[in-house]
């Protein structure tokens, strides 16, 4: 049950409308976490205003795989449900691929590098070993991937910790619980 009530689309206010109005159009619906976080439209702005421009970053399929990671490595079911779907109906990711995904791996090589990337900035709390950072780079990312990387893992960071505290009820398919961390 979550810790903060949610409002409905129509009850959020007006100031976080227009972002609440894009969510549906990409999704088809308003995702609780999008109207958890309208209720403080400077929160959701803020989000958004990060989430547009790094979502044009990578490709979809890369940032997917760091979104679960990430998701998995911070315990966060409403975000490895909402990325799930995401993966699977908008970027097509192959179930066995999602898996590998939220072990902070991937069957190919280059998003390999930037999936372990993602979920050891997690896990170093962004201190990173030579080791780790020099692997993103000789699997040929540049500075500005890397520091995209950073970005996208920082804005799934900020959903885990809002969907974790909230406790926000899930709305997309359930997935199995993350691992405990």
């Amino acid at each position: 049950m979550s810790r903060i009530t949610i409002p409905g689309r129509d009850d959020a206010p007006a100031e976080s409308q227009a972002i609440l109005d894009n969510a549906n159009k990409m999704l088809g619906f308003v995702p609780n976490h999008y109207r958890l976080m309208s209720i403080s439209p400077n929160a959701l702005g803020g989000w958004a205003g990060l989430m547009g421009p790094v979502s044009k970053t990578l490709d979809l399929k890369t940032r997917e795989g760091i979104a679960l990671a990430v998701s998995e490595a911070n315990g966060c079911d409403y975000c490895l449900a909402a990325h799930s779907y995401v993966s699977t109906n908008l970027a097509k990711i192959p179930p066995e691929e999602i898996s590998l995904n939220r072990q902070g791996r991937s069957g190919d090589p280059k998003r390999q590098a930037a999936v372990a990337f993602g979920r050891a900035l997690i896990e170093t709390r962004g201190k990173v070993s030579d080791a780790q950072f020099a692997a993103v780079k000789d699997a040929g990312w540049t500075d500005a991937n890397i520091v995209e990387m950073i970005a996208l893992t920082a804005q799934f960071l900020l959903t885990n910790f809002m969907n974790n505290a909230v406790q926000t009820p899930i709305d997309f398919p359930e997935v199995s619980p993350a691992k405990a961390t």
